[in-house]
């Protein structure tokens, strides 16, 4: 089936991380937008078929994080102007008990801000993404925070199958967590081995 263009603006009418059902996932190769490691795949099509609002494009969710993009318009964000709309508070240790591979610089008592997969929007992003957002509109867990100045970003890996006797690593999504404290800047980018 050939999907036709949306009238809705990507960016405007529709964040712009949002997967659309003319992008169909295409394997698992290596990605620029986690420095050349082993990703899931996805074309690049925002605007074709019809928007996906529950699902983030797997290449847009990557960059939003890794190069502090705002989600909704897919700008970059200055660093006096990064909010979040979902994200919570919680002990670094509680996110290791869950399997998230924080870095171990950071002790188990830093309190983070756990962003889960979204990165920070610009204020005017948040403000126009909760007039016209009824998922958000209706979420109990909504709170708008400024976003940390220091951060580090956790790779989610997805479950593969054997390839040559041994399981690849691949990226499925990047998590983002906001140090809310000074730890070391160099955790800000934790995609290294």
């Amino acid at each position: 089936m050939v999907e036709t263009r949306s009238a809705l603006k990507v960016g405007h009418d529709v964040p712009w991380v949002t997967s659309w059902t003319g992008e169909a996932i295409v394997g698992v190769g290596p990605c620029p937008s986690v420095r050349g490691r082993l990703a899931i795949g996805q074309i690049q099509d925002a605007g074709c078929g019809k928007p996906q609002y529950s699902k983030n494009h797997m290449v847009r969710q990557r960059l939003s994080v890794v190069r502090m993009l705002c989600p909704m318009c897919g700008e970059p964000t200055a660093p006096g102007d990064r909010w979040t709309e979902v994200a919570k508070l919680v002990a670094a240790g509680v996110l290791r008990s869950r399997g998230i591979a924080i870095a171990t610089a950071i002790d188990g008592d830093t309190v983070l801000l756990d962003a889960g997969s979204i990165a920070p929007l610009h204020r005017r992003c948040v403000d126009r993404s909760l007039l016209h957002c009824p998922h958000l509109r209706a979420s109990p867990d909504v709170r708008v925070m400024k976003f940390p100045e220091t951060w580090s970003v956790i790779p989610l890996l997805v479950d593969t199958d054997a390839v040559d006797g041994h399981r690849p690593d691949v990226i499925g999504f990047l998590q983002l967590c906001g140090l809310t404290r000074t730890v070391d800047r160099r955790w800000r980018l934790n995609l290294g081995r």
